[in-house]
Order: structure tokens, then sequence, then C-alpha cells
């Protein structure tokens, strides 16, 4: 009878190899093993089972000691005897068992939709997107426009031409939701192709639907924009408005914000030390961390706002404020003009009274840079030179002119007559 329970838990807690050696088993048993290798630091201790099968000898892995105490290594040795009486190899049975963890995966990856997907990434994403209207057009856009079309494709079969069949009646009629909509569907298949549920290239690529769809224009015109020498007029009248979104909108002049990275903006990403709005690039509509350098009046702006939760301009509900909350006060001092526009005004001034170049103001308005002269400035967000800029905005939107002889002081009265 074959003798076994030879070890000791001392034994295996002590053995190493022999000196000049790198490994040393120990054997306790009816094919079990205890194997001690050397590491770099001490020694790897893994249990052995080895056995005969078809006249071919395995060694048959078992765990490590660490996992593995003595008593159920023993116990793990029966249950192996056991199966090989029943002309089972355990070896080959593990091999089956990882055959069928594969098959399983593969399963699992081809019953993956694009809807699937596009769920998980926004149950993972939407709880950063401070902005609730950016919420609300994630769902909307996906319920219109992509989910019937692909909504119900394996995501790894999907190819550029089923994006193109959901982006095509909407890439010339409606150019900015077609942008967003390709930008969140390229998104959901980068989460795809992260977590290995789809192989090969992202099939929304702005370049790969430009080829197919050609260039996506901006929009279907001009915001109305206010004349640059008009605005320091402007500006008198809406400090004199005390209200939250007054103080929004004189925020969004100043720094040349859009409306959306107005209302998104939370406390956190304002630093008043070094005077400093840091929009993360979730927020950004190109997708990248943009910088925006505080004037000494913004300063003064958010140092007497009060503070009513997590986002800077909030009402007393603590809720943000609503996206037609500064077009509104703006149609009651300037009817015709947008906020956005107001982009267009600091782009007008910036040509016609400094001398910076055109890639600077356009880094100012987060804007791409992409020209071949300015691609040596594509390593940095000149900030330095952009702080500049926005102080001698500030300054020109500080110091109305005196009105001409004749001129009405009133911007609404002006325009009436």
């Amino acid at each position: 009878m074959r003798k076994t329970d030879i070890l000791t838990d001392a034994q295996i807690r002590n053995a190493k190899p022999e000196k000049g050696k790198f490994v040393k088993r120990l054997l306790d048993g009816d094919g079990l093993y205890l194997q001690v290798t050397k590491a770099k630091e001490g020694f790897n201790r893994n249990w052995i089972f080895r056995y005969d099968m078809d006249g071919v000898r395995h060694d048959y892995g078992v765990d490590p000691l660490h996992r593995v105490s003595l008593a159920e290594a023993r116990r793990r040795r029966t249950d192996l005897r056991l199966a090989i009486l029943d002309g089972i190899d355990p070896l080959q049975e593990r091999v089956d068992a990882r055959k069928e963890r594969l098959a399983e995966k593969a399963r699992e990856v081809k019953a993956t939709t694009f809807k699937t997907c596009a769920e998980a990434y926004y149950k993972i994403h939407h709880k950063t997107w401070s902005n609730e209207k950016h919420r609300k057009q994630w769902d909307s856009t996906m319920r219109d426009y992509v989910i019937p079309v692909i909504g119900s494709l394996n995501v790894n079969d999907i190819e550029t031409a089923h994006i193109e069949k959901v982006l095509a009646p909407i890439w010339d009629k409606i150019p900015e939701t077609a942008s967003r909509v390709q930008k969140r569907v390229e998104h959901v298949f980068n989460y795809a192709i992260a977590g290995k549920l789809r192989t090969g290239d992202n099939p929304a690529r702005r370049e790969y639907l430009k080829a197919r769809l050609g260039k996506l224009q901006k929009g279907n015109g001009h915001h109305a924009a206010l004349p640059f020498l008009e605005s320091p007029a402007f500006m008198v009248e809406l400090r004199e408005r005390d209200s939250i979104s007054a103080r929004a909108l004189e925020f969004t002049i100043l720094t040349a914000a859009r409306t959306g990275e107005t209302i998104g903006a939370v406390w956190d990403e304002i630093d008043l030390k070094k005077k400093l709005w840091t929009v993360p690039a979730e927020r950004m509509k190109a997708d990248r961390e943009h910088r925006v350098p505080l004037c000494d009046r913004v300063v003064d702006i958010l140092k007497a706002l009060p503070h009513r939760g997590a986002h800077v301009f909030s009402g007393t509900n603590k809720k943000p404020l609503s996206n037609m909350a500064m077009l509104q006060l703006l149609r009651g001092i300037s009817p015709g003009h947008t906020v956005h526009g107001f982009r267009s005004t600091f782009r007008d001034w910036a040509a016609e009274r400094t001398g910076y170049p055109e890639f600077v103001v356009e880094m100012a308005l987060a804007h791409a840079v992409g020209d071949e002269v300015v691609k040596a400035y594509k390593r940095t967000d000149l900030f330095d030179r952009r702080v500049r800029l926005m102080r001698q905005w500030a300054g020109f939107l500080a110091k109305p002119r005196p009105p001409k002889s004749g001129e009405v002081h009133n911007l609404r009265e002006r325009r009436a007559s």
C-alpha cells in the first residue's frame, strides 16, 4: 500500500531547494507534491498532482500553497483520483472547461447589440455630465436617430455604411445635430472596443463619414451678433440688471464662452486664486479640456454670487439656470441678438482692435486650430497670451465711449429710431 500524508505543516512552511538548485519537490504520497521554486524575493510554493493516463504521465497544477492548505490539497488529490478511476482526464477536463468559457464569451460578444452598449456607456458616464440638457439630448438623439437603425445589430458587425444610414438624413439638413449624434455613436464604439466587444476600427470616426457624406457644414447660418462698437454701451445696461441671469450673461461675454459651458459650470471648476476656470473635456464641444483665464471683473462677479449648490449660476431651487434664461434677458435689452453671437462680437473686436494672431483668438474661443502655420503651437494652449487678450477685452467692455452729439443713450431707443 502506498504511503500517503507524509508531509507536515512545518515541512511545507520551511521547504526550500538545496544550495545551487532552483526547484525542489516534496512528496506527500499518492501523486501529490509540493513544488518549491526560487523567486526574486523568497520562494514560490505550489501543489502538483502527478498521475498516469493511457500510459502517459501528466503533472496537474492544483493551486499555490497560499491559496490551498495541506489538508485541502489532500482532499483535492482524493477527488482527482476518483475522477481518474471514472476515466476522466483532469488536464483534458481543464482544457475543455477553458474552451467552454471562451465559447461562452464568444456567445456573449455575439449577443451584444449596439443598444446594449449604448445603455452601458450611458450608465457609466452620465453621472459626470452636470448639464441636465446634455443627458436628455443623449436619450432623445439615440431614441430618434440611432437605435431604430442600428440598435438591434451586433456591435461587432456594424460598419461605416450602417452609421452613414443613421446620419445621411440629417447630415446636411441639421448639421449641428448630426455632429453631436456622430460623436455620441463614436463614444459608444470606443466603449465596445475597449471592452473587447468589438474588434477592428471605430466605424463612426468623423474622417470616415466625411469621406462618405462630404464635409459637415457649420450650422444653418450665423448667430445674430451685436456690433463690437455697441458692446460697451450694452454692458452698461446689462450691469444695471440685478439677477443671476444678468451675471451669467456678463460672465459668458467676458469669457467668450458658450451658453452650455456657462450654465453647466460648477464651483469645482473655478480657481479664484489662480483666476482660472477649467472646463472638463466632456463638457466641451471639441471634447478637449479648456482653460479659461478670468479677468478681475469676472472674479468679482464670482465672489459676489451666492453658493446655492454645485453649480455656479443657480436659482433659489439650487438648480442651474435654464438654457433660455440668458437669451430671454438679452431679448429685453437688445432684441434680435443671441448669446452665442457675442462670440462673433469678441472675434470681430479682436480682429479690428488687437494685433493677436487669429489662432490665439480661436484658442480663446475653444476652436480647433489645425492650420499648417500653427502646428508648432499645438503643444500649448497659449494661456499666458490669452490672459492678456481677455484682460484687454474686459477693458474695452468696461469703457464705453461717450455718445456723439445727437446719439441716444438707450440701446433700445436707438434701434427703434
